[in-house]
């Protein structure tokens, strides 16, 4: 078979694609699989590099040879034709273009919209709900499978895996995102909130656990700047000693350890600081109790979905009109995590608006010793994705059989 994927970010690779390419290579392993990384605010521009080294067999494309692809260039390596093309991040139209380039069946996973409806060929949904979105989206019923939400099975593998030197036992693994905002701004800010809780508590495990999408010199950069001044962040330095990674205060008195698989260490810890987006579905998965949050102090600099993104680009009042939108979609959204989404209650906890580093620590340090709902929320997110796992091998053999 002879497949060909649409993928964007990190939180598509790493939660959907890899799970996938995973299951289609263990079934076949002569599987013929092109993944092609699209234009998109949301990339870290690692995304290939990570796919690379974890399927080597695996045809990889940096969206700039998709854009030569899609516009009916040549690239090197690129097949003439293809037996399915399937959507699994990005904009849906350049799934639509993949399939008007290399014929076959075109498929589809979560999304979808009118005009793709005689393009799909078969929807594959995450549940009944996601059921019901795609019919409203013009999908034919009987075109749609739910396989479940694949996100599940990517941590459940990742979690398999030895856990690294600094794992936090019992104690807090802080997990910032992998957008260039993230890095550049919230690794500071949790840094300084390790650094208050630590102040506290010498003793409490605390490590963080970054995106493997996410580089050293990001990581260097990040902490020697310090973000914005609106985060209230300090400065430190990063530092690599026996192989082993750290964030450290300038005068080297606090070492946060700094891990590359955090879902491999999640399971050992008893509580993750994060937030919202994939991380808290796999964490929800592995049965972590959570806290996330959306920090506003500088709402301008964070990626909104759509062209609102671009508002800070205007000049002269751009910053401030995306700031007051980004707020605006805060404060009509009560609930900003998938999992209380799904359950319809807050079950991971959510901070939300203008934040400072200690607060954050007070917070976290509070739900620590809050036993009550470390158990009940451990259960609870657990047993909400339990009916996913196994999504991956469900979607692998369909695309198998056709």
């Amino acid at each position: 078979m002879r497949l060909v994927l649409t993928a964007n970010g990190p939180g598509e690779v790493a939660g959907w694609v890899c799970p996938l390419l995973q299951r289609l290579y263990e079934r076949d392993p002569q599987c013929e699989v092109h993944v092609f990384l699209v234009p998109d605010d949301y990339a870290s521009g690692r995304e290939a590099q990570t796919l690379r080294s974890r399927f080597p067999q695996a045809h990889v494309y940096e969206p700039s040879s998709y854009i030569a692809v899609a516009f009916g260039r040549s690239v090197q390596g690129v097949p003439a034709s293809a037996d399915a093309v399937q959507y699994l991040g990005g904009d849906l139209m350049h799934a639509a273009r993949l399939h008007r380039r290399f014929g076959g069946a075109a498929s589809t996973y979560k999304f979808s919209r009118r005009a793709y409806r005689r393009v799909f060929a078969r929807a594959f949904a995450i549940d009944e709900h996601n059921a019901e979105q795609l019919q409203a989206w013009g999908c034919a019923p009987e075109s749609i499978e739910i396989v479940g939400n694949l996100a599940v099975d990517g941590a459940f593998m990742q979690s398999l895996e030895q856990p690294e030197p600094g794992s936090p036992v019992d104690g807090i693994l802080v997990m910032p995102g992998s957008r260039s905002y993230e890095v550049e701004h919230l690794v500071p800010f949790f840094f300084t909130m390790a650094i208050r809780m630590l102040r506290e508590r010498p003793e409490l495990p605390i490590a963080l656990g970054a995106s493997p999408f996410t580089s050293d010199e990001q990581l260097r950069s990040a902490v020697e700047r310090g973000g914005d001044p609106r985060v209230w962040s300090k400065r430190g330095r990063f530092l690599v000693e026996g192989g082993r990674s750290y964030i450290a205060t300038l005068d080297d008195t606090v070492r946060v350890p700094v891990l590359r698989n955090p879902l491999a260490a999640a399971r050992r810890a008893r509580l993750a600081v994060t937030l919202p987006g994939t991380k808290c579905i796999e964490l929800a998965a592995l049965g972590v109790p959570t806290i996330a949050i959306t920090p506003l102090n500088a709402a301008e600099l964070a990626t909104i979905n759509g062209p609102l993104t671009y508002l800070d680009r205007l000049p002269l009042l751009g910053r401030v009109l995306k700031r007051r939108v980004a707020v605006a979609l805060s404060r009509r959204h009560p609930l900003h995590t998938q999992p209380n989404i799904d359950l319809g209650e807050m079950v991971v906890r959510e901070l939300h608006g203008t934040l400072t580093p200690g607060r954050v620590a007070r917070v976290t340090l509070e739900s620590l010793e809050d036993r009550a709902w470390l158990e009940e929320s451990a259960v609870r997110l657990r047993a909400l994705y339990a009916p996913h796992a196994g999504a991956a091998e469900r979607m692998a053999r369909s695309l198998a059989t056709g």
